[in-house]
């Protein structure tokens, strides 16, 4: 699994814009893995929706977050996945969280990746005839009745 993401914010009121997209390996894929959902800890902000925050509004009036986002794995059908998630205006334009919660994302589907693993290949055959001594039984009656065929 890959995970790539990009936080970009152009200069002025605007909210950056967290980008990510996770790819599975094709040995992944193989094992059938489900789709992974992990609650992050970056938080949405205010009227989200809005591209842009004024001073004195939203978030950079000290309204809490509206929540926080769900990131997640696509399943083995799917080619991949991707997400543009707007974030909250922060002055510093820190957002550790990002990183921290495509960790905790990593750890949920190392898990399901681990469990997938375990689990053994198998292939069996089987073949079953009718036993020697129900033959043995048999075999005298069978050959009566060719013989009796044959005769007449």
């Amino acid at each position: 699994m890959l995970i790539t993401w990009r936080i970009e914010k152009r200069r002025g009121n605007l909210r950056p814009e967290l980008t990510y997209s996770v790819i599975l390996e094709g040995h992944e894929k193989g094992l059938a893995l489900p789709y992974v959902r992990v609650e992050s800890t970056i938080p949405e902000p205010p009227a989200s929706w809005q591209a842009h925050c004024h001073p004195s509004e939203h978030e950079r009036a000290g309204a809490p977050p509206a929540g926080h986002y769900s990131l997640a794995t696509p399943s083995h059908a799917m080619r991949g996945t991707g997400q543009t998630l707007r974030l909250p205006w922060r002055e510093d334009n820190a957002y550790p969280e990002v990183e921290a919660s495509f960790r905790l994302l990593r750890a949920a589907f190392e898990q399901e990746l681990a469990a997938a693993h375990a689990s053994e290949p198998m292939d069996v055959a089987g073949q079953l005839a009718v036993s020697g001594e129900l033959k043995r039984d048999m075999a005298a009656a069978i050959v009566a009745d060719r013989l009796l065929r044959l005769a007449k």
